[in-house]
């Protein structure tokens, strides 16, 4: 039985593995902005966590509490993101930052503080939710995709830096899986380019991811949270779990094909 404490637990993933981990017996913390969203995972045993992940208070205060209750810390999820799409021009620095913020730099100070917890038990495993766009770039999506493409960096530093305290570091890296994450993507795209030059390409692309999370092909979280599972439970974890639709053929794709044929295909995916 181990402490977890999985950020982005309201909804979609998150959700799911904070129930499905519960109820495998370990002592999971689900954390989110709102507390009354985690009220449906009370049933499963899941302890609720008010946690800002842009908040150093905040973040700080979850560390203290939960290791107040359990005075350890067995795995930290780091699971919540976001996805805001639009063209390079069209996406203001602020809001840029805020993708980072959530998607990266909250990431990496939650893991700062529950670091010297794991060291000094000398052992821990750190499971950073990136995302198939950590390996490759779809149309209008270069904020996001670089955030992914940092995740994945500072993912591979991490378990080199940790691996002589014991501690594990996996990736999950999820392809097109049925949440809400598709449709708030593409409305963020679509409102970016409203009125701008790249408003045609932009309100079409938005509609084509509408089309993809409303069809019957995207995988369902429950595989991401079997190979979350796989990363908590297993002794020797992957260090990479590419998973889910369209994931495993669109890296390999990116790795074997030219460039500009990749491109194109990204382009026209929609």
């Amino acid at each position: 039985m181990a402490v977890i404490l999985i950020t982005g637990a309201s909804s979609g993933i998150g959700f799911q593995t904070a129930k499905d981990l519960a109820q495998q017996g370990h002592v999971v913390y689900g954390a989110a902005r709102r507390l009354n969203k985690l009220e449906a995972l009370a049933p499963y045993g899941v302890k609720p966590l008010s946690l800002d992940i842009t908040n150093e208070q905040s973040l700080s205060q979850a560390v203290a509490t939960l290791i107040a209750s359990e005075g350890r810390i067995d795995v930290l999820i780091n699971n919540a993101g976001y996805g805001s799409y639009g063209a390079v021009e069209d996406v203001s620095i602020d809001e840029a930052r805020q993708q980072f913020e959530v998607n990266l730099f909250g990431m990496a100070r939650l893991t700062q503080l529950v670091l010297p917890y794991m060291r000094a038990q000398r052992e821990g495993r750190i499971i950073n939710t990136s995302s198939m766009g950590g390996r490759l770039v779809s149309y209008m999506g270069a904020w996001y995709h670089a955030t992914k493409y940092a995740v994945e960096a500072f993912s591979d530093a991490l378990r080199m830096e940790t691996k002589d305290f014991g501690i594990k570091v996996a990736i999950i890296e999820p392809g097109g899986i049925k949440t809400n994450w598709g449709f708030i993507a593409a409305d963020h795209l679509e409102a970016s380019a409203r009125h701008s030059a790249y408003q045609t390409q932009a309100t079409k692309a938005a509609a084509g991811m509408r089309r993809q999370y409303s069809s019957r092909m995207m995988s369902d979280p429950k595989i991401i949270s079997k190979a979350i599972s796989k990363a908590v439970n297993q002794k020797r974890p992957r260090v990479r779990y590419l998973i889910g639709f369209g994931a495993k053929p669109l890296v390999l794709a990116k790795a074997i094909l030219p460039t500009r044929v990749f491109d194109f295909i990204m382009m026209h995916a929609s």
